[in-house]
């Protein structure tokens, strides 16, 4: 297990439920890994914007 496996299975652990990135985040093999499992919504977006208002809109859509 490389440690951005790691890191995407104690997020899943903890109960992440949304993840949200852009091409060339250097976090990408993170999302890639959170993909796998069913109970996380991993979603590529455009750019950081984008990623980041889909994050907000998931938990705390009265920010938006």
């Amino acid at each position: 297990m490389t440690g951005n496996e790691a890191v995407a299975r104690g997020a899943w652990e903890a109960g992440l439920c949304i993840a949200a990135g852009y091409p060339g985040t250097p976090a990408t093999e993170i999302l890639e890994s959170l993909a796998k499992y069913r109970e996380v919504n991993a979603e590529w977006s455009v750019n950081e914007k984008v990623a980041l208002e889909v994050a907000l809109q998931e938990h705390a859509p009265w920010y938006l």
